[in-house]
């Protein structure tokens, strides 16, 4: 805004009197847009210069934006084969942003980026919701041309929180876990996870005053006491948030499990030898109370109880029976039983036993090393080799059976013949009198 009477180069291509340049620079720039219209038609008809421009091949074009609130955006104005006409850049209000390479606009958050015959290029810094709507892109031809860029605000949501029924839950119920994900543009979506496995859970939004959402998400399940300690996530999916997630561990309430271990002796149990009996019972909460018990008979009076010991001494039959440990917590009770079956000598070899589910047998031995008894095996060495010399026997008898002397019809009589004549008729006479085949036996 200078004080020359005439500024060459305005819009019309022609001289624009002074006059209405100078009402700009007097007026805000919140009417600078809509004066600048009025100024290129009272230039143009004052010069008498009105003229036709080709805007043939010239195209306007621009993007949309989405930027996350708090950060900046760019917009770009640009121009295909410009012919000097002028650009300018308008808010959702219509107020002009730039005009060319000028920001009229006081708003400091505007800052030219590039500017040139094919571009506009203005970046809009700290970017909050009342910046969002469609910006537009002028193009002074004649017609004027005009391109929209919108700039959508994303808001990401603030951390999730996971709700809980109950801190803690027994095995076999039912849990639910409400996951909320608050004050997000767009709204968010929400995904569970258990350990690997992915849950469903059921969705609600909610639009609040201010164009913002909350999210919320409520997923129902029943566990196991394997679930105890399981990691559930409740993962938020939003275009303007990375890894974005809250964690719940489930504490799982369960009732013990028990095993009873044989702490001696190490194999089979015979009469006179002690008996050690340890209870092992694991539960959540840890097992309160820990009982020994025979099944249907007393414990034997001198049995020596221990916490989770059982100690019998001097074991005879009497004794045999099976022997229950119980443990109970909060939840519930669980038992282990144990057969205890008493040899007389320690060289009597057991009966194999079939063990019922969750049950030890002293019978069958059970962890105790097998024992290799010397005295079987050298009988069953003797009863091979005795059967080995019986089929020798046999079979010499059978060879020698099939063997001896054998005698053919000879012609005896020719032996002691004169002649030639006698000879064959003595020989021929022979035959029938000659002794049958002989045999020998050895």
């Amino acid at each position: 805004c200078g004080t020359s009477a005439v500024v060459t180069g305005g819009p019309c291509g022609g001289q624009t009197d002074s006059g209405i340049w100078l009402s700009a620079c007097i007026l805000s720039a919140h009417n600078l847009s809509v004066l600048f219209s009025s100024a290129l038609v009272l230039a143009c008809a004052a010069t008498g210069a009105a003229e036709t421009l080709t805007v043939e091949g010239q195209n306007l074009a621009t993007d949309n934006v989405s930027v996350i609130e708090g950060e900046m955006a760019t917009i770009s104005c640009r121009v295909k084969n410009n012919d000097d006409s002028v650009i300018q850049l308008l808010n959702p209000n219509r107020q002009t942003i730039y005009f060319k390479d000028v920001r009229p606009l006081k708003d400091s958050r505007f800052q030219l980026v590039n500017f040139s015959d094919n571009e506009l290029r203005v970046s809009l810094s700290n970017v909050s919701l009342s910046d969002e709507g469609r910006y537009v892109c002028q193009l002074y031809t004649d017609p004027p041309q005009e391109a929209y860029a919108d700039i959508t605000v994303l808001v990401p949501p603030g951390s999730p929180i996971i709700e809980s029924r109950e801190d803690q839950v027994s095995e076999g119920n039912e849990t639910e876990l409400i996951c909320t994900a608050m004050g997000s543009k767009p709204a968010a979506s929400i995904r569970w996870m258990k350990g690997e496995e992915e849950l469903a859970g059921e969705t609600t939004v909610e639009e609040t005053y201010d164009r913002m959402f909350t999210v919320t998400s409520r997923v129902r399940f029943s566990v196991t006491k394997e679930d105890d300690g399981v990691p559930v996530d409740c993962i938020i999916d939003h275009p303007a948030a990375k890894d974005l997630l809250a964690q719940r561990h489930l504490e799982v309430l369960y009732k013990p499990e028990v095993k009873i271990v044989v702490t001696y002796p190490e194999g089979l149990t015979r009469e006179g030898d002690n008996l050690d009996l340890t209870c092992i019972a694991e539960g959540k909460p840890h097992p309160h109370q820990i009982n020994w018990l025979r099944v249907d008979e007393d414990v034997p009076p001198h049995a020596v109880v221990t916490g989770s010991d059982l100690y019998i001494e001097n074991l005879n039959k009497s004794y045999n029976g099976t022997y229950r440990c119980v443990a109970s917590n909060a939840v519930g009770e669980a038992y282990d039983d144990y057969i205890l079956y008493v040899y007389d000598a320690p060289t009597t070899s057991p009966t194999p036993t079939t063990n019922p589910v969750n049950t030890q047998d002293s019978r069958a031995g059970e962890g105790a090393p097998q024992k290799i008894d010397h005295a079987v095996i050298g009988g069953v060495v003797a009863v091979v080799m005795f059967a080995i010399l019986c089929a020798l026997i046999v079979l010499g008898r059978y060879f020698a059976r099939h063997k001896g002397t054998y005698f053919t019809h000879e012609a005896k009589g020719a032996d002691d013949a004169a002649d030639a004549d006698t000879a064959i008729i003595n020989a021929e006479g022979g035959h029938n009198n000659t002794d049958e085949k002989k045999e020998y036996y050895i």
